[in-house]
């Protein structure tokens, strides 16, 4: 006989306190239920119920054995659950932390196709430049960009991105071109912060060490697309990812400060929180993004 059926009629005698209502629950003949637990003490070579005329009641054998089972038989009902909710449509609303730069810039004009491809999903983008704590702020999925710290995060890579040093060619005809990541502090900087006093760029020397940049700041704002205008307005340098730089770039309206510093590749994660199995909404989109973005890969955007 089956193992887990055995299990099963087991445990369900012990649950209902007899074999009558465990056929009733299992929909299945009393002799049936009385077979499965008999040929379960059998194999185990052990009695598991104390059965008398007015009730039936686990051994100890018994009770320790009913632990166990119960276990088992739970985590089968979950694992069958958990295909079940795999191959289900993805429907629900999807809570979505995305830097703001990356979202206005590339991931707004898209999402209409995700929408339309599953009708059933409703997305709420909130635009973040800050870590979100994805449980206690509700969040289904994040977009990260950088090394993953969080190890209770599921993490899949998107794609990868550059960071390089631009400016406009009218900037750096009046100011002149820096040569080297010292002669930096010679010039009119942009930096991304919050916080103009602890504005620093940590950027790749030609001999593989991280320098670090800190300089007075020319001009300072938490949004990227603003510091690629005024980087374009010749305003001075900026230190931005290719998903914002590469058009204006392709356009001839910023070059590469230094072309011989060494490629600066950062990776953009989408993040989940970990679980027994990943909702279809979110992995819906994870593998939309992947689709959409997967083949980007430095300035190539």
């Amino acid at each position: 006989m089956d193992r887990l059926t055995e299990m099963e009629a087991f445990a369900t005698v012990v649950d209902q306190g007899g074999f009558t209502d465990a056929a009733r629950k299992m929909g299945i003949s009393k002799s049936a239920v009385s077979k499965h637990v008999s040929s379960l003490e059998a194999r185990l070579g052990a009695r598991l119920l104390n059965r008398t005329t007015r009730r039936v009641s686990p051994t100890d054998i018994g009770l320790a054995y009913y632990d166990r089972a119960r276990r088992v038989l739970n985590d089968a009902g979950e694992a069958d659950n958990l295909v079940t909710s795999m191959q289900s449509a993805p429907t629900g609303i999807l809570r979505i932390a995305v830097p703001t730069d990356f979202g206005a810039t590339h991931l707004s004009p898209v999402l209409g196709e995700f929408l339309n491809r599953y009708s059933e999903v409703s997305v709420n983008m909130v635009l973040k430049n800050r870590y979100v704590e994805l449980i206690s702020e509700g969040f289904d999925l994040a977009i990260r960009m950088g090394e993953m710290e969080d190890s209770t995060l599921r993490a899949r890579k998107i794609c990868e991105t550059t960071q390089r040093l631009i400016a406009a060619p009218a900037y750096l005809d009046a100011h002149g071109t820096p040569g080297r990541i010292d002669d930096l502090n010679d010039h009119r900087l942009l930096y991304y912060s919050h916080n103009a006093n602890t504005s620093v760029w940590k950027i790749t020397a030609p001999s593989g060490e991280v320098r670090q940049v800190r300089s007075s700041t020319w001009f300072s704002v938490n949004d990227g697309q603003s510091l690629l205008n005024a980087a374009i307005n010749g305003l001075g340098i900026a230190y931005l990812p290719s998903f914002l730089y590469a058009p204006a770039m392709e356009a001839g309206q910023v070059v590469d400060v230094i072309p011989e510093l060494p490629q600066d590749v950062q990776s953009l994660y989408a993040v989940y929180p970990a679980g027994r199995y990943t909702q279809p909404k979110v992995r819906a989109l994870i593998d939309f993004l992947v689709e959409k973005f997967g083949h980007r890969s430095g300035a190539d955007w």
